[in-house]
């Protein structure tokens, strides 16, 4: 899941027409915040409905609405079952919250029937059908069929006083999906964070921890970069300028950043080095131990980097880099080949995609 998607599913806490409500009737005079106060006290001696059982699952505000005006819609329209309720937050002072379904099934009824002559008329028909809720304290159904909801005092009362006593975790969003995939940070082996990374470091790990809130089981994965040409690049001088580097240990290496700079320096200015770093990638890929050690010993000092920057954003990451897939290739390719998939193109194995252009 990218981070554009994972944004999609979380509706935001402050956006929400409950606290929206809450703030506004917390803000009014001194005896509405007393008649609120009685109402909790009277509301904490009975137990909630069986429909609004405290930490069931019961999602948020917009999402309870919504299941109200779901069982609405589907006894007013029982032909128009797919439609799902258009649930907002109300921009006006008329209500906490809007329903917004009447004006579409009008435009898809009409003609069909004479019971509903206007928009309207189908926001007073969904109103009427609305099943009893402790949720609402009164609807109204403005212009075209806007349906407007308010809030009950003593139902806001009852479950900001068990927000208080038990948390916030009740009011999780209820999402549609059990599991997500969040792919953040993503640097470069033996290269710097740069801000780019930070950015995606902090977005991602908001994103993964709102999911988690909303008890979705978070994959949070680090796509490292530690796998390619630079390796056979980094390793190759670093065989050359320390033939035994395992005595000398990592002060071969020194500053990591200066040894790649000097490393590509070499591999852009000296086309020999270039050929054999190239074959040093293929043994590293082909699982020579003498490679493998030196490629293991570049990335844990860069992990090393890495960690400092993510202990201090207290960010937990799981890294998949692009080495983790590298036993998987052989089989996925075969899979492909079979499949007719893959063609040769100058001595490579290449996927052409229908109406994409190569470069």
């Amino acid at each position: 899941m990218t981070l554009a998607a994972a944004a999609t599913l979380i509706p935001s806490p402050i956006s929400t027409g409950c606290f929206r409500a809450t703030t506004r009737r917390f803000s009014s005079a001194s005896t509405r915040k007393m008649a609120i106060s009685s109402e909790a006290a009277a509301a904490s001696s009975q137990p909630p409905p069986p429909q609004q059982e405290m930490g069931g699952g019961i999602g948020s505000v917009k999402q309870q609405i919504s299941r109200i005006f779901k069982t609405s819609l589907s006894a007013t329209f029982p032909d128009e079952s797919s439609t799902e309720p258009a649930v907002a937050v109300c921009t006006q002072k008329s209500g906490d919250y809007q329903c917004n379904n009447a004006m579409g099934l009008f435009s898809k009824i009409k003609g069909k029937t004479k019971e509903f002559k206007s928009p309207n008329a189908v926001g007073q028909a969904i109103v009427r059908n609305l099943p009893p809720s402790d949720i609402i304290e009164s609807t109204s159904v403005a212009g075209p069929g806007f349906v407007n909801v308010v809030l009950s005092n003593k139902w806001l009362a009852k479950y900001i006083q068990s927000m208080l006593l038990d948390g916030i975790g009740k009011w999780a969003p209820v999402l549609s999906v059990p599991k997500a995939v969040v792919d953040f940070s993503s640097p470069n082996i033996a290269k710097e964070m740069h801000v780019g990374h930070l950015r995606s470091t902090i977005i991602g790990d908001t994103l993964a921890r709102m999911l988690e809130f909303s008890n979705v089981e978070v994959l949070r994965r680090n796509h490292v970069g530690d796998w390619g040409t630079q390796f056979g690049m980094l390793i190759e001088y670093l065989f050359e300028k320390f033939p035994n580097w395992e005595d000398v240990g990592e002060q071969a290496i020194g500053d990591l950043q200066e040894f790649y700079k000097a490393s590509k320096r070499r591999f852009d200015e000296d086309p020999s080095f270039k050929e054999t770093a190239q074959l040093a990638v293929v043994r590293l890929q082909g699982g020579e131990s003498r490679y493998r050690d030196a490629w293991k010993k570049i990335c844990e000092i860069s992990r090393r980097e890495f960690d400092l920057v993510y202990k201090r954003l207290g960010v937990h990451l799981e890294e998949k880099g692009e080495s983790f897939y590298n036993p998987y290739i052989p089989e996925v390719l075969e899979e492909l080949t079979n499949k007719g998939l893959v063609e040769e193109s100058e001595g490579a194995r290449v996927i052409f995609i229908e109406g994409q252009q190569s470069l």
